[in-house]
């Protein structure tokens, strides 16, 4: 999902730059223009001490005069501190307008996103960044004309999308480039529009269809990577949306909106208009903000639009956290997954310590090889430092540190440790996501176990496909992917009574929609 804000935007443009970039990279697309006196819309030069009329009409749209005069003072400072070369005027007005024009404020935010964009090449993002054919495949996401204001509109089909999917074939740094190229494209779009409709059109409309969105779009890692999206959204391209519509809200969007609403700024909220069900082609819907011959044609409209329809993303596309980690340059966070592999005999267990009762530990797993069982287990005393890789004095070797064993073997179980929850048989390919809230403080230990395909039950005779396995120490592998989460109680929202109680404030909207799925086991399994 974009949140971006809405105001009057950079136009990157082809610049001129007073020294040469180095190789391999590309002439910069940017933020930046040289000190030198910037032509306005009819050739009518713009001192530094005052806008032309013209000029502000024509790329900046309506200023006070303590609007303008604060814009000039800001782009004063920023020549004396930036050697010659300063940030647009339109970008400059972006962070003026995000904090209400306070110079010290917006000076201070400013300088903070000039220097993520150099630290991150954004510049060059354009024309250096290639999506994935997996997001040309699944990312339901595209650009789709523009609306009645000479807007462009971006069309996202959030509830066709697998975010999960995305996250695993991708890592949350793909995600993210991809989802600031289409900022930086949207951003050209409005100097393109402002060219075409002859008025400052510095921000765009987004279009975001809910249809399908359920609970497995609460996926706790791909919220967790939604939220750091925004974040980096929210302050690098402020005042950039116009306006989002929300359509065809479904009951879970309440346990979405509570997750996401905080890390979005209130004026940025204040261009939200959520329509449940088909409200949206009633009076004050879709045709009160885009041409009816524009509005696509799974909207009920006539017009085919090109975006991804999605689907889930094939598991064969899934990478590994290894993988992913050597992937390419990092922008901003780890991979929040971590792999582990389970032999015969040796199970990989994870230690978890609960400082206050009730929290909730909470699990999302893909078993990438083989079946296994997973347990959870509490003790009240911790276990001795954990043994790896116990395989590798046979011979058989495992990538480092991903088995962990922390049981011994002197422990018995209802005496120095107890089992609290039922075991879980897992078949290879499935993903398992679930939650158990604890009991009792002390420490948890929630284990991996490689699970024994049973005898034949017709024949005391050995199958030739079992003889042939025992002879190959793959078949004794598995191997696992997996995230864990600790939350406390009131933090929780990852269950259907976390989203009966988020209703309250959106009861209008809830009783519109459909009834929401039934609830769920703690632990669940998607295939």
């Amino acid at each position: 999902m974009l949140i971006p804000r809405e105001g009057k935007g950079i136009h990157f443009q082809s610049l001129e730059i007073s020294r040469p970039v180095p190789p391999p990279l590309p002439v910069r697309r940017g933020v930046w223009e040289n000190e030198k006196l910037l032509e306005g819309a009819a050739g009518v030069a713009v001192s530094s001490d005052k806008l032309d009329a013209d000029y502000i009409k024509r790329y900046l749209g309506d200023l006070t005069p303590l609007q303008e005069s604060c814009l000039i003072r800001l782009r004063r400072w920023l020549q004396e501190t930036h050697k010659g070369k300063i940030p647009k005027d339109e970008h400059i007005l972006r962070f003026l307008r995000a904090r209400d024009f306070n110079i010290d404020k917006a000076r201070e935010i400013l300088c903070q996103s000039l220097t993520w964009r150099k630290q991150h090449q954004v510049d060059y993002l354009l024309d250096t960044w290639s999506s994935p054919h997996v997001l040309h495949d699944y990312y339901t996401g595209g650009w789709h004309h523009h609306d009645k204001d000479g807007r462009p509109l971006y069309i996202l089909r959030l509830g066709h999308m697998d975010t999960k999917g995305l996250v695993r074939a991708l890592g949350e740094e793909s995600l993210l480039r991809h989802v600031l190229s289409i900022n930086e494209e949207g951003l050209r779009r409005c100097e393109e529009n402002t060219k075409v409709f002859g008025r400052p059109i510095s921000c765009w409309t987004c279009l975001v269809d809910l249809e399908g969105l359920n609970m497995r779009h609460l996926w706790r890692p791909g919220v967790k990577a939604l939220l750091r999206i925004i974040e980096v959204v929210e302050a690098n391209y402020p005042e950039t949306l116009g306006r989002l519509l929300i359509l065809r809200a479904p009951r879970v969007f309440p346990v979405l909106w509570t997750l996401v609403s905080p890390f979005i700024d209130e004026n940025t909220r204040k261009k939200f208009l959520i329509y449940a069900g088909n409200d949206y082609q009633g009076p004050g819907g879709l045709v009160d903000y885009i041409d009816k011959e524009i509005i696509p044609d799974f909207l009920g409209g006539e017009c085919m639009c090109e975006v991804p329809e999605g689907g889930l993303v094939p598991k064969s596309l899934y990478r590994t956290a290894e993988e992913l980690e050597n992937d390419e340059i990092r922008l901003w966070t780890e991979t929040i997954y971590q792999s582990a592999s389970i032999f015969k005999g040796a199970p990989h267990e994870l230690l978890i310590e609960i400082i206050d009762a009730s929290s909730v530990i909470t699990w999302d797993f893909d078993v990438c090889k083989g079946d296994v069982i997973f347990n959870i287990y509490h003790s009240k005393r911790a276990p001795q430092p954990p043994r790896k890789d116990p395989l590798a004095t046979h011979g058989i070797t495992s990538p480092a540190g991903n088995n962990v064993q922390l049981i011994d073997k002197s422990w018995l179980l209802g005496q120095d440790y107890s089992m609290v929850e039922s075991p879980l048989t897992c078949k290879e390919g499935e993903s398992v996501q679930g939650s158990h809230v604890t009991r009792w403080p002390g420490f948890y230990i929630l284990q991996w176990k490689f699970h024994s395909m049973p005898a034949c039950a017709t024949t005391n005779l050995p199958r030739v496909d079992d003889v042939l396995a025992t002879l190959q120490v793959s078949s004794h592998k598995c191997k696992v992917m997996y995230y864990t989460e600790v939350l406390g109680s009131e933090d929780f929202r990852g269950s259907m009574t976390s989203l009966e109680s988020s209703h309250s404030g959106f009861s209008q909207l809830s009783a519109a929609t459909t009834s929401s799925s039934q609830s769920q086991s703690n632990s669940m399994i998607s295939r």
